[in-house]
This record gives C-alpha cells, structure tokens and sequence, in this order.
C-alpha cells in the first residue's frame, strides 16, 4: 500500500468526521460481508490488517484453521452517500490473507487480482463493462408470486414513472461513490430494469459490482421497493442477465483492433473469443451459479443458449458489437450467458482464464454463426458443430467438476467448496414439488 494512499484515507476520515468504517469483503458465493471500525482503529487495520475467524465464513476456513486477516485496499476507500449525515460512514474493500501474510485462497478477490496480475505481466490490461438487468417488486409476500411495480416496456417513461426516479437515484448514489453510469432504461419486462456501467480495469470494476447490487437495493428500500438480481422470478416473461463487455488493452492499444481484419478483429481477439467459447460450458457453473440460473438460460426470451458468436446476432453466447464510428477504442466482445447473481471477482476470473487460456494456445476462432440460432432444429445445430451450455446447475456442475481450466483458475479451495456447495443446493431443489407438477399430474394420473 503506498502511505500517500493511506495518508489520504486518513486525513480524508479526520476531515468528514467519519463516525464508522466499514470493511467489505465477500465470501465463495458473492455474498457482501462487512465488519465495521471506529477511527482510531483505521490506522492499524491499513498497517497490520484486522484478525476475523473465517470458519464463520462460507468457504472460507475449517474450524481448526479458523483465523484470517482482512487487510484493507486503500484505493477502494468511499464515504457511504446514506445513512445518517451526521454520522458519515466510509468502506474500504479488504483482501483476505493468512496471518503469515500470503494471500488466503478462500478469497474471490484474490482469485481475480491473480489473474489481473498474470495478465498484466503479458503486458495487458482486462477491462469490463457489464449491462445489469434487476427487477423492482413490491414489498415480497410469503407464499405469493412478487408483483412488478410498474406495467412498463423497453425505454418506457411516464410523467409518474416511480421506476425512473429510482433508476434516477441510484444513479446518483453510484456516481458519489466513484462508479461511473452509462446509460439507464426500463428493460423490457414489467418491473424490470437496466444500468449500464462505464467500463475500467476487471479488479475495480468486481468491486463496482459489489458496490452496485447494493446500492440498487439501498435506494428501493427507501421507497419500499423490493429489488432483486434473482436471474429468472417470474414465469413467462424474460429473466435478468448480466451482458459483460470486455477488451484487452495493451498500453494504450486496444489489443482486440486489428484495422485489416474484415471484422477489425485482432488474432488477440479471435483467440480470446475462441478460448470462451471452448471453455464456456466449464465455466457456466460460474458465471451462473443457481439453480434459477437456468430458467433464464432457454430459447424465447432473448438469453443465449448456443455456444457460437456473431457480430449482430444475439441468439448467440459471444456478440461482437459493431463500434460506433468504426472506434478503435470500441471493439470488444460482449458476452451474453452471466447473470447478476453471480459472484463478479469468480465470474470475471473465469472469463479472463478461459479467454487467455485461448490467447496462449492460439486456439483457433469457429465460422460466424450469424442465423437465428432458436429456430433452427437441434440436430442440424449438431451438424453445423454448434452445442449448447448447461441445460441445469446439475448439468453444470458436471462439467465444472471435469475442467482442469476451472480447477486452475478458482484453486483447489474454492473449486472443491464450491463444488459441494453447488450439489447441495441441487439436492434440495430436486426434492420439492412444484405447482407445475401438481397441475399436470395430480389428477391425470
């Protein structure tokens, strides 16, 4: 940590009156953890870390090798824009490291700075931009479906759009806290919405995510709105995806632009994109870690279900948006499977391991698939040598546990943890009775 940063952080707690700081990490699956310090005590956590028993984290650490250290990033420090002004609260996100100082490897964090950190030492820099569906629902009942708050459509507005002010809000919540917004809109399901981010380095944009899905629910809470990133809550209409948007940059090069290419697609890009769609099946587990995941992930509802790319094409897993202008700066590759209750530091490690893996191995890039994939038949898919992604979080898991890529990328830690967390959900999923099997069978058979 360098002492400018600390120094800052410091004088910046004395000068606001921080009354609390809050220390923000997260566990295996994304959930947002946080400890909370007084001032006197930010010193030493930036100095030394601050000592927690990690067996009370899940996936972190057996009971006999129960205590980790948080040791705070300085560079993520951020005044909290709710809660009471007279008692301003600050966060700082923290890298988990074994008391000796190594980095722990039950850490998402640490998963992804060290795939940041082994691409940088390519001479390249990963940077994300992720499109995030959710949804406003009124205040949930139990035993009764959510209800939208809103009968809205794509970009619709309203003199009274409640949606739109708190898209509004949120936008600003965000934006005090350094997270820059692209774009906003009412998607296309009644209740749902969009907020685009502006694109930075993977590392810092994890935490953005972090950031973001709590910032949402925050602002709805306030106006008792109900939001969720849950991929797939109501039948019948589209689930929320999280679109990720990435590039390579080397320098100040966009490593992705090659100017000759017919699709300005640099050898980098084809190999990065061939290397996801090789590896996307293995790392669908991911990038889509619940057993709604895949409620989403069906034909009819504008969410990917082949592994094949296209440039406009977006019945495919891999879209390569054409760049405004014919940009440069803009080329990039959108892929569309994740959704936005993924953990974001696995996630986006996932899509930096499998795309290098293809970058390192010169993995060649399959022909353009740029057909309506959803009303062509699956056997002639087949034929064509287009498969589909995981059709459960079974199907998943399964071929998560067969990936040397997965196991390389998560670490055995996480990747065995994971693994036993993922088929226990799935057992508990397979033993309920559902509405759907009732009215099918109960009186027909």
């Amino acid at each position: 940590m360098r002492d400018d940063q600390r120094d800052y952080v410091l004088r910046s707690v004395e000068e606001r009156g921080v009354r609390l700081v809050r220390l923000w990490f997260t566990d295996v699956l994304g959930t947002l953890k946080s400890m909370a310090i007084s001032p006197a005590e930010l010193e030493n956590a930036l100095i030394d870390g601050m000592t927690f028993d990690g067996s009370s984290i899940d996936g972190f650490s057996r009971v006999q090798e129960s205590d980790v250290l948080a040791m705070p990033d300085a560079d993520t420090f951020e005044l909290l824009p709710w809660g009471d002004s007279k008692a301003p609260e600050a966060r700082i996100f923290c890298d988990i490291h074994h008391l000796d100082g190594t980095p722990f490897e039950g850490d998402p964090r640490q998963v992804l700075r060290r795939h940041v950190k082994e691409a940088h030492e390519a001479g390249l820099t990963f940077y994300i931009a992720p499109d995030v569906e959710f949804f406003y629902f009124e205040p949930p009942v139990a035993g009764q479906l959510p209800v939208p708050i809103d009968q809205g459509g794509y970009f619709d507005l309203t003199t009274s759009d409640i949606t739109g002010e708190l898209r509004k809000r949120t936008i600003r919540t965000l934006e005090a806290m350094g997270i820059p917004v692209e774009y906003s809109f009412h998607e296309d399901a009644p209740g749902q919405q969009e907020i685009d981010l502006r694109h930075t380095d993977a590392l810092t944009m994890a935490d953005s995510m972090m950031t973001f899905r709590l910032a949402v629910r925050e602002v709805a809470s306030h106006e008792n709105v109900h939001a969720t990133f849950m991929p797939k809550p109501l039948e019948g209409l589209q689930g929320s995806g999280m679109h990720v948007h990435l590039s390579l940059f080397n320098g100040d090069d966009n490593a992705f632009f090659d100017g000759d290419d017919s699709y300005n697609l640099s050898p980098v890009a084809k190999s990065f994109m061939a290397g996801l769609l090789r590896h996307a099946a293995e790392i669908t587990a991911v990038t889509n870690q619940t057993v709604n995941s895949y409620k989403r992930l069906v034909p009819g509802y504008e969410a990917p279900v082949h592994i094949s790319w296209a440039r406009n094409n977006r019945s495919g897993l891999i879209r390569v948006p054409v760049p405004k202008r014919g940009n440069p700066m803009a080329t990039r590759i959108e892929y569309r499977a994740a959704d936005p209750a993924c953990n974001p530091y696995l996630a986006f490690s996932m899509l930096l391991a499998a795309g290098m893996r293809g970058v390192r191995e010169e993995y060649e890039l399959s022909d353009e698939a740029d057909a309506n994939l959803f009303e062509i038949d699956d056997d002639t898919l087949k034929n064509m040598g287009v498969e589909q992604l995981p059709q459960s979080l079974a199907d998943a898991l399964a071929v998560m546990e067969q990936s040397t890529l997965v196991q390389e990328a998560l670490g055995e830690h996480i990747f065995e943890w994971f693994l036993r967390n993922k088929r226990s959900e799935w057992r508990g999923y397979k033993t309920q009775v559902t509405q759907f099997e009732r009215d099918r069978y109960l009186q027909s058979m």
